[in-house]
């Protein structure tokens, strides 16, 4: 019998390779330690830190004292796991949470920069929320005074949301203070439009139902007109992106009577 040992050092464990390594472990364990990845990969354990804050910063772990835990993220999977624009995304979240009050019914759609909007909630929050987007229901749970109200449907697999005519439904049962709508893409002169028709009917539905609306949008969605109208620049009252509002590329949005942040 052959036992073959593979020695994995800093120049021959590529990156991917070892945080692919911390993401079994997590499956299997729910949570690793620093000290013995650094042991088992054979790398320093600073090496270890950087891929450990890479990988939260993209949602697939939850780094803790001394190592990391499986998150929401990396045990529910959202469609694929490289984030793009996760630094945009986290800047977007940390101001959209500024429009937050205590006692608020707000509705959050589904998206990853709503997702980071979801995490970046103040743990001392209190109020209710509604989503039809598994992922943003289970980051939720971590919030002591908030009560989730998860929209059922049917589930479509590739990107954990419920769907259909009763999620849409529902919703026009709903009165929200605001939702904050996770943007296929934004165009000046039509508003905000998204490639899936289902997805598209149900944020009408959320936008008719909240008295604010809120678009979080990255600046790479800014100027494209996807296939589905969601809703108008008239039915938008703020438009949280990454950039300065008095950016440039903000300019063609600047007439519209909404508020930058």
């Amino acid at each position: 019998m052959c036992i073959w040992m593979y020695v994995f050092t800093e120049r021959t464990m590529k990156k991917k390779s070892r945080q692919n390594f911390i993401l079994d472990k997590l499956q299997v364990a729910n949570k690793v330690h620093t000290p013995q990845l650094a042991l088992d990969l054979d790398v320093s354990e600073d090496t270890i830190r950087r891929d450990l804050n890479e990988m939260s910063l993209k949602g697939l772990l939850t780094k803790v004292h001394g190592g990391a835990v499986a998150s929401i993220q990396q045990l529910y999977y959202y469609n694929d796991n490289v984030v793009k624009h996760t630094e945009e995304k986290n800047m977007i979240a940390q101001k959209a949470v500024t429009l937050l009050q205590d006692g608020m019914s707000i509705i959050i759609t589904d998206g990853t920069t709503n997702l980071s909007f979801a995490r970046h909630i103040p743990k001392d929050f209190c109020g209710t929320v509604f989503t039809y987007c598994l992922p943003i229901a289970m980051e939720l749970t971590a919030l002591a005074n908030v009560e989730i109200i998860l929209i059922g449907g049917k589930v479509e697999k590739d990107t954990m949301v419920t769907l259909g005519n009763d999620v849409s439904e529902k919703f026009s049962r709903i009165r929200a203070d605001l939702c904050f709508i996770g943007t296929g893409s934004l165009d000046a002169e039509s508003g905000i439009f998204e490639e899936s028709y289902e997805v598209s009917l149900i944020k009408r539905r959320i936008v008719a139902s909240s008295d604010g609306v809120v678009s979080l949008a990255t600046s790479a969605k800014l100027g494209i007109r996807q296939t589905h109208l969601v809703c108008s620049p008239h039915d938008i009252d703020y438009l949280v992106t990454e950039l300065d509002p008095a950016h440039s590329l903000l300019g063609p949005y600047r007439s519209w009577k909404t508020t930058l942040i």
